[in-house]
């Protein structure tokens, strides 16, 4: 194995746009979901006329899709994947829309598509997921789920028993059905991830920036090369991710309210 220096300085050089991983190959695995979100993705795009991917990142997931449909469109706030997105995308016909990281409103009108669809959303906005979504028009995605990859996190940050909380699917179907939607599909899975040198560790910390807000190599240089003492002698790092599959549909019409005499 190259030494420490090496190894970190290769990863801090390293593109880390988009949502492609294939940096890490041969030297981090991730097992995947059972359900073929990507596959289950393409069918979806394949049997509607107008569609929505949120935080598409750099329009990777959308771009294996065979066929799109006749209004695709992709919304992302992180300038670089923009760029990187419109380049992919470009010929295809997609429009790219670039937002604002704290936008609480899409840019599109009442009932614009079919299809509002996500890999790995930062904050599903069900307000205006629901507010975008035609009537009989359908949210698919595949979220990240509670305390993912929080074994590498507390490495770093220590306990962060509040934190592990979050992105509770049980939570997210309650905010999606105040919000009008009815869940149809809910599948979760705990995937082991496993890392093989201290270069993987730094690249995934600064692609994945909000697990360690504050990471770089001098802040946290002591662990590191504790990690990478570790790594050396055989011994990989071994973390969890956590995904769910959620499905949800808008009615044909409001259901009326209940009225108690």
């Amino acid at each position: 194995m190259r030494d420490f220096e090496e190894l970190v300085a290769e990863a801090e050089r390293a593109d880390v746009s988009g949502w492609g991983f294939g940096w890490l190959d041969g030297r981090a695995t991730e097992d995947r979901p059972t359900w073929g979100f990507a596959k289950m993705l393409s069918q979806r795009l394949a049997g509607v006329e107008r569609a929505l991917d949120l935080d598409t990142g750099g329009g990777e997931v959308i771009n294996e899709a065979a066929a799109l449909p006749n209004r695709m469109v992709v919304t992302e706030a992180y300038p670089p994947n923009v760029e990187r997105a419109r380049a992919l995308l470009a010929g295809r016909g997609v429009e790219v829309v670039q937002v604002g990281e704290d936008d609480d409103r899409l840019p599109f009108d009442d009932a614009s598509f079919d299809l509002v669809t996500s890999r790995h959303p930062v904050r599903p906005n069900w307000r205006e997921i629901s507010r975008v979504l035609a009537p009989g028009g359908c949210y698919f995605a595949q979220h990240v789920g509670p305390a993912s990859a929080f074994e590498l996190i507390e490495y770093f940050l220590g306990p962060l028993p509040e934190a592990r909380q979050a992105r509770d699917p049980a939570y997210e179907w309650a905010a999606a059905e105040a919000n009008g939607l009815q869940i149809t599909d809910l599948r979760t899975a705990r995937l082991r991830m496993e890392f093989s040198d201290v270069g993987a560790i730094v690249w995934i910390l600064r692609k994945c920036v909000w697990w360690v807000p504050d990471f770089s190599v001098a802040t946290y240089q002591e662990e590191l090369r504790e990690l990478d003492a570790r790594l050396r002698a055989g011994e990989s790092f071994v973390a969890h991710s956590t995904r769910h599959l959620i499905e949800a549909t808008k009615p044909l019409c409001d259901t009326p309210a209940l009225t108690i005499a």
